[in-house]
C-alpha cells in the first residue's frame, strides 16, 4: 500500500473525552472510511506513526436524524478503530503527521 493510500484509511483523530480516557489503556481512536478493514487500519497506523499495534476493533456508528431549519436531515454514518497499541508505544494526537 503507498503512502496516499494510508492517508485515505486514516480520516482523523477522535478527541472525546472517552477516546482521551482510554489513552491510559495505550488506545487511540480514529475515524475510518466504512469500507477500511482491520488489516487496512492497522497496516496505516504502523506505516505513519512508526509503532505497532497490537489489536484493531472497529464500529460503524449511524448517523442521527436531526432537524436542520426545521425539516428533519440524516447525519451521515461513519466508522471508528479502537486501535491498541503494545507496550511502551505511544501516539500523540495532538500533533501532526
Amino acid at each position: 500500500m503507498s503512502a496516499l493510500n494510508h492517508y485515505d484509511v486514516i480520516i482523523s483523530p477522535v478527541i472525546t473525552e472517552k477516546a482521551t480516557r482510554t489513552s491510559e489503556y495505550n488506545q487511540v481512536t480514529f475515524r475510518v472510511p466504512l469500507d477500511a478493514t482491520k488489516p487496512q487500519i492497522k497496516a496505516a497506523v504502523e506505516a505513519l506513526f512508526k509503532v505497532k499495534v497490537k489489536a484493531v476493533n472497529t464500529l460503524r456508528v449511524k448517523g442521527k436524524t436531526k432537524l436542520f431549519r426545521g425539516r428533519p436531515g440524516q447525519r451521515s454514518d461513519y466508522k471508528k478503530a479502537m486501535v491498541t497499541l503494545a507496550e511502551g508505544q505511544r501516539i500523540d494526537v495532538t500533533t501532526g503527521i
